[in-house]
């Protein structure tokens, strides 16, 4: 079974831009505003990724994981549905001040929790990541800085640079600022609650909702001043483990475990299958699991991401 390819899904967003037609020559929407997400593996129930190459072409992921899960999957944890979401992010400008529920409280607040990594693919001079809380900063000081409309003091700020990584638990306080281009592996979740939005107006010409006390409830005040990881990316979580590789021309990678799938997330150079398919920078792909190899036709640097054993 040759590697798994999927159309993006574009999501408008108030921060977002154009740079994923410059970067990927993707064929974006006209007819709508700034692009701020490329969903590219996606099985919830409001977003579905479809097969876009091969004989599996028009099939949904949930599809997929639901009816031919061990063909494609292999040994792989139990679920209801595809477990991950992977995202490419165009930020133009900055992101609300935002966290996501823990696990502890997700379900009493009627949302999923939501862990993530960031991998930053390109950015501009001196932008910043908002993460995390400043020394000395607890509840009373954040909610009088809240009420001010000024989070400066009180949130940690680093300046990043391509081809470090983060990992965002739920809990943390968070925000990308402008002028980043990130892939994200996550959770498969969409819950986010704002605290701070820049006093900016939505895309429908009016203020964003913000959830000030949902917030506080889930926010992490132990989380003080988290840095950025320097070397290649390498996390492992009970959710995912991503490792990146650098591969010379005509190095192959394939399965880590042969019985399980893994998803790979090209960054640069090229690499192509056994039956022929080129892939290049952006693209996302599923190999399923047994002994598939790609080899790479350039020097290439990739992610690649499996799901951890039960």
């Amino acid at each position: 079974m040759e590697p798994i390819t999927f159309q993006p899904l574009y999501m408008e967003r108030v921060w977002g831009g154009r740079e994923l037609q410059h970067r990927y020559q993707r064929t974006l929407p006209k007819d709508c505003g700034p692009i701020g997400e490329a969903w590219e593996i996606v099985d919830r129930v409001e977003h579905q990724s479809v097969v876009n190459h091969g004989p599996l072409k028009g099939m949904t992921l949930h599809d997929l994981w639901t009816k031919q899960r061990r063909e494609i999957f292999g040994n792989c944890p139990e679920s209801e549905r595809f477990p991950l979401l992977l995202k490419i992010l165009d930020c133009q400008d900055d992101l609300s001040i935002q966290v996501h529920p823990p696990e502890s409280i997700a379900c009493e607040l009627h949302g999923e929790p939501k862990n993530e990594l960031w991998y930053i693919i390109d950015n501009l001079d001196g932008a910043k990541l908002h993460i995390g809380l400043r020394k000395g900063v607890d509840r009373e000081r954040l909610e009088q800085a809240i009420a001010k409309e000024d989070l400066t003091e009180c949130i940690h700020s680093i300046e990043a640079k391509a081809g470090q990584s983060i990992f965002i638990p739920s809990g943390r306080l968070h925000a990308i600022g402008a002028g980043f281009l990130i892939h994200e592996i996550q959770q498969n979740s969409d819950t986010t609650y704002r605290i701070h939005d820049w006093n900016r107006l939505g895309l429908d010409g009016q203020p964003r909702p913000l959830h000030i006390e949902t917030s506080l409830r889930c926010i992490d005040f132990d989380d003080i001043e988290p840095a950025m990881n320097e070397s290649d990316c390498h996390h492992q979580c009970p959710l995912f483990e991503i490792k990146q590789h650098h591969l010379g021309a005509g190095m192959v990678i394939g399965n880590p475990i042969a019985h399980r799938f893994s998803i790979i997330s090209l960054l640069d150079g090229t690499l192509h299958s056994e039956e022929g398919r080129r892939f290049t920078p952006g693209d996302s792909l599923i190999l399923p699991h047994g002994n598939h190899l790609l080899t790479a036709s350039t020097p290439v640097n990739l992610l690649q991401t499996i799901i951890p054993s039960a």
